[in-house]
């Protein structure tokens, strides 16, 4: 089982020792390197690459060689299928992780399914993903969680009609419904429900039509670069009703690219806190920002510890490890010490218990509301 020293230990760069080499152990990691999606990809593999880095140096596994074997996908679901069959074939795959959107995953989770192969997305969080079959695992929260859990804090702070823009497409049809639904048994209701193209930055008419709505908040399913248009185009308009988010714009840049005006008071959810004071995590964040010379965030995050979810498990399913053998201990996975929370699959659907911090941009930064 991985411990908190050895998470520490994986936040710095060593040369892997060498051993006797018996066996050739894969990973499957499907994610967008290129195409619209690329950046998350990129923040993937760099920390998918911390873990492995880290794993060889600490020699958990003697006498097998364990390697992540990357593809691009660029998060489309046909392509998604595509490289999905292509790890099904490759026998040294015993374990995939990915994809990034809840639309790729669930495609190629079609494919591991009827394999079968054992599937663990870090940012997979439509709450149907996992139902698709018992080889599907995520350590991300759905929206079936998330969604109640800001329901209820915009109930706490009186805020009882509120409008839902979402990108269209599996994701955020989910962030919707799950949200309006959790509003309503909280006596709350929709002003109204908007739904965007992927690739679409022109809120105005959006924001125009929720401005003669009158609601009193406002509610985003989004990704950061596009959240960074829509909140430049608020204050544009001068719309000033509070807005909340998805923990998908937790992003440095999104404060770059809005302005630090347009996105102060923004409120949202994470599970992960880049200033927060524990030590694993100042250890990833400093090592990630020291090699990539860029800020880790919570993408970065989900993948370091979707990446050691899966090794850990190889370690405990031993050199002998198959496809069957690595779901089981996948399976099993309880109390994993990850810098995203502790992490534990539950027997019989497989979601993880964790929990989502509230967060507010406040004076240019991302800060975590105790």
């Amino acid at each position: 089982m991985l411990t908190r020293r050895t998470l520490l230990a994986a936040t710095a760069t060593a040369a892997a020792p060498a051993f006797a080499q018996t066996r050739t152990i894969a990973v499957g990691y499907m994610l967008p390197l290129t195409g619209e999606f690329s950046q998350y990809g990129e923040r993937f593999r760099n920390a998918s690459t911390m873990a492995m880095d880290a794993f060889r140096a600490a020699n958990r596994m003697p006498g097998a060689t364990i390697v992540i074997k990357y593809e691009d996908t660029r998060s489309d679901p046909r392509e998604s299928v595509n490289v999905a069959r292509k790890f099904v074939d490759d026998r040294d795959i015993v374990g995939v992780l990915g994809d990034f959107s809840s639309s790729a995953s669930m495609a190629a989770a079609q494919v591991f399914k009827d394999a079968p192969m054992p599937q663990l997305s870090q940012t997979a969080s439509h709450p149907d993903f996992v139902k698709i079959s018992p080889w599907q695992f995520r350590n991300i929260t759905t929206q079936a969680y998330e969604g109640p859990l800001i329901a209820r804090w915009m109930a706490d702070n009186n805020l009882k009609k509120v409008a839902v823009v979402a990108i269209q497409n599996d994701w955020g049809q989910s962030v919707a419904s799950n949200y309006s639904a959790a509003l309503a048994g909280l006596g709350g209701s929709t002003a109204t429900t908007e739904f965007f193209n992927p690739g679409n930055r022109d809120f105005r008419a959006i924001l125009t039509k929720i401005a003669r709505e009158r609601p009193d908040a406002v509610y985003l399913g989004m990704f950061y670069e596009d959240g960074a248009a829509l909140l430049q185009q608020r204050r544009q308009l001068g719309l000033r009703m509070p807005f909340y988010a998805t923990s998908s714009m937790y992003e440095p840049k999104l404060i770059e690219l809005a302005g630090r005006e347009a996105a102060e008071g923004l409120k949202l959810s994470t599970s992960f806190a880049a200033d927060s004071d524990d030590p694993a995590i100042q250890g990833f964040v400093t090592e990630y920002r020291r090699r990539f010379n860029s800020d880790a965030n919570s993408f970065s995050a989900q993948a370091f510890d979707a990446t050691n979810i899966m090794l850990d498990a190889i370690v405990r399913a031993g050199p002998g490890v198959t496809r069957q053998s690595l779901r089981d201990s996948l399976a099993a996975t309880r109390g994993f010490p990850g810098i995203t929370g502790e992490t534990t699959f539950d027997p019989e659907t497989r979601e993880p218990a964790k929990t989502l911090a509230h967060m507010e941009i406040k004076d240019g930064r991302f800060v975590v509301l105790r």
